[in-house]
């Protein structure tokens, strides 16, 4: 991950079936990440009480626990050379250059599923009212445009999934950008699951359904950035060992002024 993509080297342009499969992967990639994440909001924010699924008592507890557990189970297995493998048969030709496309739809498919299907519990534990509803919600949209910044800071073209297709649309081969180490990235690294964490716990409505979710979901952010870092220093042990030598893990400390890597 890294702030922008490197420059990538020409290829023989694919033919025009190719093209247009590259293209509509791409428009159906972006087009569920907007629907995911307005859908992500908008169910964080009422404390997943307006999901369509209709299941009640311990049925809806064991449906919303499997969606809640689902997600990070299934966003870690396709990091994996496996995962990898599986998305490149289910994507159209030239499936290893659409990875990043592929994994984003279907991160987005199933972000959208789990609020969707939700089936809501009911009971209110918390609600902010006056001065603490302005405060939470002041707070949940600041998690929301620190989420955004740490995924910029990552290199939107891999986390958006854009970095996948238009590189097939340009001709050009599929080459991941080195690790961040700028921005959000010299004060921890892990600062787009930091910010993911600050999402699920500063929305003014808390449910028993909202607190099962971010429950599960922020013991991912904090276990599941492990088997990245052991990508990472397979990758590039030197640089990325004198990285995670310099920055924390998880909470974010004031960083050296000057971060060299």
């Amino acid at each position: 991950m890294s702030k922008r993509a490197l420059p990538s080297a020409p290829m023989r342009r694919p033919p025009r079936a190719e093209l247009a499969s590259a293209l509509a992967l791409g428009v159906a990639c972006h087009a569920s990440f907007a629907a995911a994440v307005g859908a992500m909001v908008l169910g964080l924010h009422q404390g997943l009480s307006g999901g369509a699924g209709r299941l009640t008592g311990a049925l809806a507890w064991a449906a919303n626990a499997g969606l809640a557990l689902s997600f990070p189970l299934l966003h870690s297995w396709l990091l994996t050379r496996g995962g990898g493998r599986a998305l490149d048969r289910v994507s159209p030709r030239r499936g290893r250059e659409l990875r990043t496309t592929t994994y984003a739809l279907s991160a987005s498919l199933h972000v959208l599923a789990v609020f969707t299907l939700w089936s809501p519990v009911g009971r209110v534990l918390w609600r902010a009212q006056g001065a603490a509803s302005v405060a939470s919600n002041l707070a949940f949209a600041a998690s929301w445009l620190l989420l955004g910044k740490a995924m910029r800071d990552a290199g939107l073209a891999v986390q958006t999934g854009w970095l996948g297709w238009s590189s097939v649309v340009r001709g050009r081969r599929l080459e991941y950008p080195p690790f961040a180490t700028r921005g959000l990235f010299r004060f921890t690294r892990q600062p787009v699951y930091v910010a993911f964490a600050a999402t699920l716990w500063t929305a003014p409505l808390l449910t028993t359904d909202a607190l099962l979710l971010a429950s599960v979901w922020t013991l991912y952010c904090l276990v599941g950035p492990l088997l990245k870092e052991r990508r990472m220093l397979r990758r590039e042990p030197a640089r990325y060992g004198r990285y995670r030598q310099l920055v924390p893990y998880w909470l974010p400390r004031p960083a050296p002024r000057r971060l060299e890597i």
